[in-house]
């Protein structure tokens, strides 16, 4: 069957459905990772955007459901060069056809991804339409783009009520309190596998809840959206800094947390997305290979330096990757060290936050 991409621009690519048989608008972003689409068609941050894989070849490897980072799927579509029908892996559950049906993703392969890529790089993100009406009509479908936005989609991804996930180690360790903001499921694993006990709550948990459950530390995940939308839990975050309690964020987590303090986020042009993204430490100059995937990123010039310091920079365009609160056991990362492109080069930021847990209850 055949399909169009429509872009808000005006731009259409024609190629072949794939996926679930219905029509989308979204907002179309790149990931140039190379293997990981697993991953990244359950990544909750893709919640409200379309995606396109740059690595002309998807699926050769099917996909292993245990890879999942959430119980479903979330991107509203999914753009390729060329899907892979045949996978041979021995891990593979279903075919990443099968998956996109179960999941009711439409898609679109057979395109020039290059081509995609290069305009969404040049022109920015845009909205798009994958559609399989050989009928359409430009005229009524490009204000229709122009009028679409992510909107709230916190709310769609963060979990319904408060669980426990008991640490691996067979003892009783650290109490971790994880606010999901669109949590992957490899940042409560990367905790308990170190022998914490980690407790999950929705994203607009009150503070005061979270802080009555005594946690030695403090995670705030990943998520999806406009950072500057989550009004109310930023207010949640700010009293969660007052609180002394040690605390490790990540990419949206990062960006709420900086907000609480008076700096300011903006977006970015085409965003980062991918596993093969430079961050230097600027404490100890070494650069390491990150995941990421993010449109916004904080502004550091509107950062007050007696507030928190950049601990981390883009090695390729020097956008901010992390902060160092100063005089607080906290600090927060861009990135995704619970991923695995280096294939473990951030892991040990997970260490450092034990570290400061342990500093914090022996104050």
């Amino acid at each position: 069957m055949r399909a169009f991409l429509i872009l808000e621009d005006g731009t259409v690519f024609a190629g072949t459905h794939i996926g679930a048989p219905r029509e989308i608008i979204s907002e179309i972003v790149f990931n140039t990772s190379m293997t990981g689409y697993p991953e990244v068609l359950t990544d909750p941050s893709y919640a409200g955007q379309a995606v396109c894989m740059t690595y002309p070849l998807i699926g050769n490897y099917g996909v292993c459901l245990e890879d999942m980072e959430s119980k479903r799927a979330w991107p509203d579509g999914f753009i390729v060069r060329e899907l892979s029908r045949m996978a041979s892996n021995f891990r593979k559950d279903i075919t990443i056809q099968e998956f996109l049906e179960k999941y009711d993703i439409p898609g679109i392969a057979g395109i020039d991804t290059r081509a995609l890529t290069k305009i969404l790089r040049e022109k920015g993100t845009m909205n798009g339409m994958i559609t399989t009406d050989v009928n359409y009509n430009l005229t009524s479908i490009l204000p229709k783009l122009k009028e679409y936005t992510t909107g709230k989609v916190v709310e769609k991804v963060t979990c319904s009520h408060k669980y426990k996930i008991e640490c691996k180690s067979g003892s009783a360790g650290k109490k971790v309190a994880l606010l999901d903001l669109g949590a992957k499921a490899n940042i409560a694993l990367s905790l308990a596998e170190r022998g914490c006990d980690v407790t999950v709550y929705p994203a607009f948990t009150k503070a005061e809840e979270i802080l009555a459950g005594k946690p030695d530390g403090i995670m705030l995940s990943n998520g999806p959206g406009d950072p500057k939308e989550c009004t109310s839990i930023i207010k949640e975050i700010r009293k969660l800094y007052d609180s002394d309690i040690a605390v490790f964020a990540i990419c949206l987590g990062h960006q709420l947390m900086a907000l609480a303090m008076g700096a300011d986020t903006f977006r970015m042009k085409y965003g980062h997305r991918g596993g093969n993204h430079p961050v230097k430490d600027l404490q100890t100059g070494r650069v390491y290979i990150s995941s990421q995937n993010h449109g916004y990123v904080v502004d550091t010039d509107k950062m007050d330096e007696k507030v928190a310091v950049p601990a981390f920079v883009n090695v390729n365009d020097g956008t901010n990757e992390g902060l160092s609160y100063t005089g607080k056991n906290i600090f927060t990362v861009q990135f995704h060290p619970e991923a695995c492109p280096g294939p473990k080069d951030t892991g040990y930021l997970f260490d450092r936050f034990l570290e400061m847990m342990e500093v914090g209850k022996n104050a």
